[in-house]
């Protein structure tokens, strides 16, 4: 019961993510420290050994140098560089390769769409929509990141074993 709270915090922080990055281009720094904090009780609580953690630890600790190379030449903003590390974590090496891919074929589809809706010249009287739909503006990563973490939880040891009906 206790693991399974603990295990939800992942995909409510992804969505709150998505939502918030929907909304403002901006993921606050207050979620990803939650969900990488919530890995350390979820890991210990699913019974994964010290050996296990650390090796959880060095897949977010790669994926984190690598989008902080990525934010700084430009290619990311800082939220998804924190969001994709911290969620890293709870994937790690299992459930990584399908985080990665879920997250590039989402956020190809996500810039997909946003191409044809600028180019369509849609327009939006709501603000985050006027926003979203100006060719100027960047993409809400965090909604692919969100689907790309969905989509590995049942990958992802941690996350198959505490949430019921989720293994695959």
């Amino acid at each position: 019961m206790l693991l399974s709270l603990f295990a939800l915090v992942f995909p409510v922080m992804l969505l709150i993510a998505a939502w918030c990055d929907l909304r403002s281009m901006l993921i606050p720094n207050w979620i990803s420290i939650v969900l990488a904090l919530a890995f350390f009780p979820a890991a210990a609580l699913a019974g994964l050994s010290l050996n296990q953690i650390g090796v959880h630890l060095a897949v977010g600790a790669c994926v984190l140098l690598v989008c902080a190379t990525l934010f700084y030449i430009g290619v990311f903003g800082g939220g998804d560089a924190k969001l994709i590390s911290a969620a890293s974590l709870w994937t790690g090496l299992a459930a990584g390769a399908n985080f990665a891919m879920a997250t590039a074929l989402a956020g190809g589809g996500l810039a997909l769409v946003l191409i044809v809706l600028r180019r369509l010249n849609v327009q939006s009287e709501a603000g985050w929509a006027k926003r979203l739909l100006n060719p100027a503006e960047g993409a809400p990563y965090a909604v692919a990141i969100a689907i790309g973490g969905l989509l590995a939880a049942p990958h992802a040891p941690i996350l198959s074993s505490s949430l019921p009906g989720l293994s695959v």
